[in-house]
């Protein structure tokens, strides 16, 4: 399929934002091709477009941010990558175009997919959450799993759905790192947890992009700024920056701009 044509610079009060096709990511880590690429993507769902046209590249390694303010599409295009709703463009997995498949045919090529709430099986206890989860004819790491998240050993036979909003969002995690995934979808992991958790989902973020590549969505600022290489900025569903993340987080004009917070080279928000 012929993706659209880039989308233009967007101009802002201090000039141009990098609206242009991504580098294969930051061109510090250019030596390997781009795990997942995606070129003018749109999505509609119910008949609305909720992506206008993204463009990104996910590294072969580490963690690729997709930031944005409320509502610019950051879940939606998680989503329609997976193929959980309707999507054109061209979406490449490994070079392998993916955007005519189910989203079953996208899990099982190696994409792994974890929602933004959860979404764990309440009434199933913590080690079925995970059996259910294990992709036929390939290895299941749950030396990893129990390594990153030792809790869940010990609650193996608890019910997912009495488990906290913490513990609920490690069954999601784990589930998304029990299989050799070429590439892993995380949408919003901190989301509504406290602040020591989101410490310790962070932590567990870094580790499992040893692992696997992982695109993110985050609102968590500190958060990305601890454990993302590369940062895509979504406004109004186009995809309007790429780039290293440290250097977007460091620029307070951009992030005021685009964002609508200002960060300086500690952080801040």
């Amino acid at each position: 399929m012929t993706s659209a044509t880039p989308p233009e610079p967007v101009t802002g009060p201090a000039g141009p934002v990098s609206g242009a096709v991504p580098e294969a990511a930051s061109a510090t880590r250019t030596a390997a091709a781009p795990v997942l690429s995606v070129r003018g993507l749109q999505a509609h769902v119910v008949g609305q477009q909720v992506v206008e046209h993204v463009d990104l590249d996910v590294a072969a390694t580490g963690v690729t941010a997709l930031l944005g303010r409320n509502g610019v599409g950051k879940t939606s295009t998680i989503k329609a990558i997976m193929g959980l709703i309707s999507r054109t463009g061209t979406i490449t997995l490994d070079g392998q175009d993916i955007v005519s498949l189910p989203t079953h045919k996208v899990a099982q090529l190696g994409v792994g997919y974890v929602p933004e709430d959860r979404e764990v099986f309440s009434g199933l206890t913590v080690n079925e959450n995970l059996r259910i989860a294990e992709r036929p004819g390939h290895a299941h790491r749950y030396d990893l799993v129990y390594e990153l998240f030792p809790e869940l050993k010990q609650r193996a036979s608890q019910a997912a759905g009495t488990l906290s909003g913490g513990q609920q969002q490690m069954v999601s995690l784990a589930r998304a790192l029990l299989n050799d995934n070429r590439v892993l979808l995380i949408d919003e992991p901190t989301k509504g947890l406290a602040p020591r958790l989101v410490q310790e989902v962070g932590k567990v973020l870094a580790r499992a992009a040893e692992a696997v590549p992982v695109l993110l969505v985050e609102q968590n600022l500190q958060v990305v700024r601890d454990v993302a290489d590369d940062a895509v900025v979504l406004t109004g569903g186009r995809s309007v920056h790429h780039g290293p993340a440290a250097e977007f987080l460091n620029d307070p004009e951009a992030t005021q701009r685009l964002l609508g917070v200002s960060t300086g080279a500690e952080g801040a928000v």
